[in-house]
């Protein structure tokens, strides 16, 4: 088995490097912000005359656009390279008196919020984006300042009860905290929003492994629940064997035909074992090697003369349970009965478990060939099949059956309820010659 795999530490999580196509999108946001830069440049040129001053070329406007939108084509890869280039673009541009404030304005926002979302180096992203916002509350206050110390423009009609140039600082002051603080945290929404999807599915694959393991162990514990079922009829047939080759050997000079009669019966029940355990070694082939060893005690294993206690079980639970056989009883081999009492148990415990059954029916078939239990319900119907659980009875009756060479069949009945059918060869089991054998002696 495996070694698990160490608890990642998430505080110090790094995010992964964007994508391909993360990439290519990126590429489409610059040629949009340029696209947007061109567009506002055009219709602020086609205004009339800048009210702070000469402009420069239309040309060089165009290019500080370009110079603001290239950068982002790589923000997610190197944010905070980015988030420097596109703030140094900005406060440029603007000493440049360049027209167009809305596009930068834009391409900064974009910077700010790629460093908090994308940047690995969580000390990095702090820094440089306080840094970043100082150079720029330090450049607005610069602006301010010359705005208070050149003469009082004329505002024209004002209707507010502030004073015109108190209102235009807090306006610039409270619309730049806005911009800056939502930048900021929407970056850091962002990167715990991806942590979050990496640890959710981080537990999706451990769950699903845990899933995969669980499955894997209950089909292993099903098997070693077989192999200590059999485990005591096994040991039977050898027992009978030696019965048998013991009852031959004291009547072998005085009754050939007695002593001929032991030993094939011996010959037959050699076969038996033999391939009883040719299939159970068939269905237990992935059992581990160091599998624990058999206990030392076992109880006796039930049978059909054990059916009427789980009937009677079954009604405690509150389900009417009808029971009926069919057919001239007669005795068949200790494993087909103790896999038949196992289906039935199974069958009936999924209708007291995971069904809405009133009423159950247990019937035992003695045909001419075969042995046939089923179990029938009027439970749920085509529904009920999709709430029987995990799977893992099912598959259990199947292994059991399969041991003997029969047929399982389970599935909704026609209207309503569920059925479960399984059919056994049966055979005359061996020790009615021993018991001939020993009545003999």
């Amino acid at each position: 088995m495996s070694r698990a795999e160490p608890e990642p530490d998430w505080a110090s999580w790094r995010r992964p490097r964007p994508t391909a196509a993360e990439q290519r999108w990126d590429v489409w946001v610059a040629l949009a912000v340029f696209a947007g830069a061109m567009v506002g440049t055009m219709l602020i040129n086609s205004m009339g005359p800048f009210p702070l001053g000469v402009a420069p070329s239309l040309s060089e406007q165009l290019l500080w656009g370009a110079a603001l939108a290239v950068p982002l084509v790589v923000r997610r890869r190197f944010p905070v390279p980015v988030l420097i280039v596109v703030g140094a673009m900005f406060i440029a541009g603007q000493f440049r008196q360049n027209g167009d404030t809305f596009t930068p304005a834009v391409a900064l926002f974009l910077a700010i919020y790629t460093a908090g979302a994308w940047e690995r180096n969580r000390m990095a992203a702090r820094w440089a984006r306080i840094g970043v916002v100082v150079a720029m509350f330090t450049w607005l206050g610069y602006g301010l300042a010359r705005f208070l110390l050149d003469p009082r423009p004329d505002f024209g009609m004002v209707a507010g009860p502030l004073d015109p140039v108190l209102a235009s600082v807090l306006y610039s002051i409270g619309f730049n905290l806005v911009f800056f603080g939502a930048a900021y945290v929407f970056g850091n929404i962002a990167w715990v929003s991806a942590r979050r999807e990496a640890e959710l599915a981080q537990r999706a694959r451990e769950l699903r492994d845990s899933q995969e393991q669980n499955l894997r162990g209950a089909v292993v514990a099903e098997r070693v629940r077989i192999a200590r079922d059999l485990h005591d009829v096994v040991a039977h047939h050898v027992s009978v064997m030696g019965v048998q080759a013991g009852a031959a050997r004291r009547v072998f000079d005085t009754d050939h035909d007695l002593a001929r009669s032991a030993l094939h019966t011996v010959e037959e029940t050699a076969r038996t074992a033999i391939g009883e355990l040719r299939s159970l070694l068939g269905v237990l082939r992935a059992e581990p090697a160091d599998a624990p060893a058999a206990d030392a005690e076992h109880s006796a294993s039930p049978g059909l003369e054990q059916l009427p206690e789980l009937v009677t079980a079954a009604g405690a639970a509150g389900l009417d349970v009808r029971h009926g056989t069919f057919g001239e009883p007669r005795a068949v081999p200790d494993g087909v009965a103790l896999s038949a009492y196992r289906v039935v148990q199974e069958a009936l415990t999924n209708v007291v478990k995971h069904s809405r059954a009133r009423t159950a029916d247990v019937r035992v078939r003695f045909l001419d060939t075969s042995l046939e239990v089923e179990v029938t319900d009027d439970g749920l119907g085509a529904a009920a099949a999709r709430q029987r659980g995990s799977g893992f009875g099912l598959l259990g009756m199947q292994e059991r059956v399969a041991v003997h060479g029969g047929e399982l069949e389970a599935g909704p009945r026609q209207g309503t309820g569920f059925r479960v059918r399984a059919r056994f060869p049966s055979a005359m089991p061996d020790s009615s010659i021993a018991d001939s054998v020993n009545g003999k002696e």
